[in-house]
């Protein structure tokens, strides 16, 4: 999609969850893509060193659209919600609270920062699907161990690159009105998105580690070639018969976005 319409193709590492992050993974997933003949254009952000540039979005916001928020998920998911707000979505609880109450909680725990959104309609327009449009709730900006929430990372990042096309799994579809919201709220044009079919596993559940080979070392391991998977890729695509070798610049002459398949891939474990 980046290279066929003269785009810069950009890698970022979104290492904030610092219990799961590891710079080794990192390295590895990058040498993995390298492997597959892709290639990235600079800078590459790394989000652990970009702290500033959110609690910068965070003030920019100003203290009127951001609030305190000491719910934890059990009280979340047991809250009462309006007839209209999508399962999951904050209730608001922590909106409503006085200042003795807020002082109060925060003897408890620690807050974390939601924007108030004010249950906000926004449209995003997709590539291969009907314009989305969300209700949005007032999400989680910071969490209360001090951690920028993905929402705002990303956005942030986004902008600040100048991503104008985001192409990601269908999974994500959902989170798309939020992000484009506070990216207008932050003054910024919100990217076009196109949301590819996922790739499941024998089970028609989302391919994870869980399944078990799912690196190149570890089909290296087993006799499988970055190539194999490149062309395995390929025809997942339909841009390679079956054995077919191919290399990243074949399949960038051959695609067409609008013959793309609109199922998900069912990855058996077989290359």
């Amino acid at each position: 999609m980046a290279r066929t319409t003269e785009r810069r193709f950009l890698l970022r590492i979104e290492d904030l969850d610092t219990a799961r992050s590891d710079p080794a993974v990192a390295r590895r997933q990058i040498d993995d893509l390298v492997r597959l003949g892709l290639d990235f254009d600079p800078p590459r952000l790394v989000q652990s060193q970009r702290l500033d540039r959110y609690e910068a979005a965070l003030a920019a916001l100003g203290a009127d659209r951001v609030y305190e928020c000491y719910c934890t998920r059990r009280e979340i998911a047991e809250a009462v919600r309006a007839p209209h707000q999508p399962p999951g979505a904050y209730p608001g609880t922590c909106a409503r609270l006085s200042a003795a109450q807020r002082a109060a909680r925060r003897r408890e725990r620690p807050p974390a920062l939601r924007i108030r959104a004010d249950e906000a309609t926004f449209t995003v327009t997709d590539r291969w699907h009907p314009e989305v449009t969300g209700i949005v709730d007032d999400f989680v900006l910071r969490r209360n161990d001090g951690t920028p929430a993905y929402n705002l990372a990303v956005v942030v990042d986004d902008a600040e690159s100048g991503v104008d096309q985001v192409v990601r799994g269908e999974d994500l579809l959902d989170s798309s009105p939020r992000q484009a919201w506070l990216a207008d709220q932050l003054g910024v044009d919100p990217p076009t998105y196109a949301h590819v079919p996922l790739v499941l596993n024998r089970d028609r559940k989302r391919l994870a580690k869980r399944d078990g080979a799912v690196t190149l070392a570890q089909l290296a391991a087993q006799g499988v070639s970055p190539a194999q998977v490149l062309s395995r890729i390929a025809i997942s695509l339909g841009d390679a018969a079956e054995g077919e070798p191919v290399t990243v610049h074949d399949l960038a002459s051959r695609f067409d976005p609008d013959r793309l398949p609109r199922e998900p891939w069912v990855y058996e474990g077989d290359l």
